[in-house]
């Protein structure tokens, strides 16, 4: 019997997590089973538990693919590290970065991701031990982790006076984005909400910076 090398492990671990990512653009991810997989694979129930322990493994696998491609550290660092920028310009270069991933992604990475928000919500130690095996930081942790501290920090040290406390501002992006979020998500993947209001992530990124900006003390373009 000829050698299965790692390359050809990591070949069919790709298949079976491209199956299941495909299955997770049609179905909400909760309700996605390893049945479904099996069938979009062709393979046996036996062969793709060669390569994973179970459905949980391989969306744990998922998640890592989307941080990796679905990557925004790099250009809020490159924002956030302009010194010449003011307060007001990073706030919308944050923002506009935001608004233009969300809406290229909002039918793939963006829709599986709201999934898997939706599952942590009625399963949170299923979603919890899914995010632990997930290789890679997370967007918004990194958004609030630094980015954010970082525009605050540039509002005092530059003499702005915050009408808010840094962590209610947090807090206020941290929902502001999950609202935007999920109204974009259920318009686009799931034709609910109100359909006389367009979601536009462009636009509603632009409120919230405009938001952040008087919340820091600025002034805003509008």
């Amino acid at each position: 019997m000829p050698k299965v090398t790692e390359e050809y492990m990591e070949s069919k671990r790709r298949m079976i997590v491209d199956a299941c990512y495909q299955v997770c653009l049609r179905k909400p991810v909760e309700m996605v089973t390893i049945s479904d997989v099996i069938a979009e694979t062709g393979m046996s129930q036996g062969a793709i538990y060669r390569y994973y322990n179970g459905l949980d493994d391989i969306l744990s696998d998922i998640t890592s693919r989307m941080r990796a491609e679905y990557n925004m550290i790099g250009a809020f660092e490159e924002i956030i590290s302009n010194k010449d920028a003011s307060l007001e310009e990073l706030t919308y270069q944050v923002c506009d970065c935001l608004a233009e991933t969300m809406e290229s992604h909002l039918m793939d990475i963006q829709k599986i991701n709201f999934d898997f928000g939706v599952l942590a919500i009625n399963e949170p130690e299923r979603a919890a031990k899914i995010l632990s095996d997930t290789k890679g930081p997370g967007n918004l942790d990194y958004l609030k982790t630094k980015a954010l501290p970082r525009l605050i920090k540039e509002a005092y040290t530059n003499g702005y006076k915050p009408i808010a406390a840094p962590e209610d501002i947090g807090l206020f992006v941290s929902a502001s984005y999950s609202g935007i979020e999920k109204l974009c998500i259920l318009s686009a993947c799931y034709g609910t909400g109100d359909p006389n209001m367009k979601a536009e992530p462009k636009k509603l990124f632009r409120t919230l910076a405009d938001s952040m900006i008087l919340l820091l003390g600025g002034k805003t373009n509008a």
